[in-house]
């Protein structure tokens, strides 16, 4: 269940010193072929960290032999002084995999970067570097795990996955907490997969499954400006498997991590669905959709049981989608507590004592639908987020 399932990679997680708990900080995944096919999606933030710039570039070339990441520090708004850090370090992770038992011969384009951790602040690169050096010397087929736990900031605990085709397979780690927004999370995410994929089919894949998933789930409204999705192909299986397939398995890949987030979001006691139909468009269902999941009166309302329906509905009107307010019908873990704009069942017959929470929203304007995935907003968020950088 992590990116060393596939064939042809290999990973690593070590302790470096970023973090002051002394935890695991420092991560790196190495395809070791025979291809090294790349696609990627990053941030829509306009401030973007150093390691994005770096990585937008790299993939360019639509390849990439090795990714290397790191928590404990963001590298954003760190100026010209953090993007040279960021080149330094895919210049170093380039000549520690070149010199290690001959096995790949790379150079900084090669070498896709990531950082996650507190905005504005260098990365204490004395650290980094021999951080990187043991990543190295550490790598194996069983280190996806280690992986996986080196990327983890606020999270209480590491996300992987595995998407099986016919004879290929996508494997995938993931980050995130918090911050998780449109497009698309305070999240790094490596897709791996041995199915032979070229460039273009890679980035439509992602792109299509990233839609549909990382870019659907919003937790507190908030955009990060690390975001980073990579997917690598190995080739090692032999087998292409067509483009729908293909799109199918990252896709799979893709909403098991997106719900992993969404499920250890900062202080969640609310798991949301907020799923809406009869939309004359996606893009109507989804901007109501993402009203409703990003509105801070209808997460605290979840947050202390109660259906507040009104909360929902004044959050539908906020949007540009096309539907008649005396039309909209609502409904809360199966109980339809409005029909027509107006009161329905009885709100005290809507059971909110587990953790699972799903919206239903008819617009009545058309036969689209989307949904959209969040978490309610409690005290622990608060809380957690008050104090973050001291």
């Amino acid at each position: 269940m992590t990116v060393t399932a596939p064939r042809g990679f290999r990973a690593a997680g070590v302790a470096a010193g970023l973090k002051s708990s002394g935890a695991l900080d420092v991560a790196l995944v190495v395809n070791d072929g025979p291809d090294a096919t790349a696609a990627g999606v990053f941030t829509a933030n306009r401030v973007k960290a150093a390691p994005v710039l770096w990585s937008q570039q790299v993939l360019r070339g639509g390849v990439v032999r090795a990714v290397v990441l790191n928590s404990g520090g963001a590298n954003a708004c760190t100026g010209s002084p953090g993007f040279q850090d960021t080149h330094a370090t895919a210049e170093h992770t380039a000549s520690a995999l070149t010199g290690s038992a001959g096995r790949l011969i790379l150079g900084a384009g090669d070498v896709a970067v990531c950082s996650t951790g507190l905005i504005g602040e260098r990365l204490p690169m004395d650290r980094l570097l021999p951080g990187v050096r043991a990543a190295v010397r550490g790598l194996s087929r069983s280190g996806g795990p280690a992986a996986a736990e080196a990327i983890m900031t606020t999270d209480s605990r590491p996300k992987t996955t595995v998407a099986t085709g016919s004879g290929w397979m996508v494997g995938g780690m993931a980050k995130g907490a918090g911050m998780l927004a449109p497009a698309m999370a305070t999240m790094l995410c490596v897709l791996t997969t041995d199915a032979v994929a070229g460039p273009e089919a890679l980035d439509a894949a992602l792109r299509a499954a990233c839609r549909v998933t990382f870019d659907r789930i919003d937790s507190d409204g908030c955009m990060s400006t690390n975001d980073t999705v990579l997917l690598l192909a190995s080739g090692a299986s032999g087998i292409a498997p067509t483009d729908l397939e293909l799109a199918a398995a990252v896709t799979a890949a893709c909403h098991d991590l997106a719900q992993q987030l969404i499920a250890d979001a900062e202080g969640a006691t609310k798991q949301i669905a907020v799923d809406v139909v009869g939309a004359a468009s996606e893009d109507d269902a989804v901007e109501v959709g993402r009203a409703v999941a990003r509105n801070n009166l209808v997460k605290t309302a979840l947050f202390g049981n109660d259906p507040n329906w009104g909360r929902i509905l004044a959050a539908v009107g906020t949007t540009g989608a096309a539907f008649e307010p005396d039309a909209v019908d609502v409904a809360v873990n199966g109980i339809w507590v409005c029909r027509s704009g107006a009161a329905a069942e009885d709100r005290s017959k809507v059971d909110l004592s587990g953790r699972d929470v799903t919206i239903r929203i008819d617009l009545h304007a058309g036969q689209t639908s989307a949904t959209v995935w969040t978490n309610d907003l409690s005290h622990a968020y608060v809380h957690e987020n008050s104090a973050y950088s001291t």
